[in-house]
């Protein structure tokens, strides 16, 4: 009994443990090609399901005298992941709903910070999804 409901839950978490790589792996290499030659990735892929309203948080330490592409993406095109650049003040630093959704933007820092990035998907868009996000700073 109890090595079949192991064996069951294993197989589940290994199945949606592929089907978020798949989902996420799509979206991901979509994402991939916002941040430009002119930026060099930080190699991580920063991914999170969300459904309906939940946030995903994503910490992050920026360095003074640098610039950064933050590039988010979800769904079937750009413009559905709505993601914030928060201080640990909490006080918004940019967000991309004041610009359409982009689905990158471009951020000078003056002086080293740590922020958190907040995503969520744009409840006209989507309703559940992969987010991923991917960070570039200036060469």
């Amino acid at each position: 009994m109890y090595r079949s409901t192991f064996l069951i839950l294993s197989f589940l978490g290994a199945f949606a443990a592929q089907a978020q790589s798949g989902m996420c792996g799509t979206i991901a290499d979509r994402c991939e090609k916002h941040i430009s030659e002119a930026y060099i990735p930080d190699g991580q892929f920063y991914r999170a399901l969300l459904n309906g309203d939940e946030m995903a948080e994503f910490g992050l330490t920026l360095y003074g005298g640098s610039t950064y592409r933050v590039a988010a993406c979800s769904g079937d095109s750009d413009g559905v992941l709505i993601f914030h650049v928060v201080d640990k003040e909490g006080n918004v630093l940019f967000t991309n709903k004041d610009h359409g959704n982009a689905p990158y933007w471009d951020l000078a820092v003056a002086h080293t910070l740590d922020v958190t990035v907040e995503a969520t998907l744009d409840p006209a868009k989507a309703g559940s999804g992969c987010a991923v996000l991917l960070i570039g700073f200036k060469r």
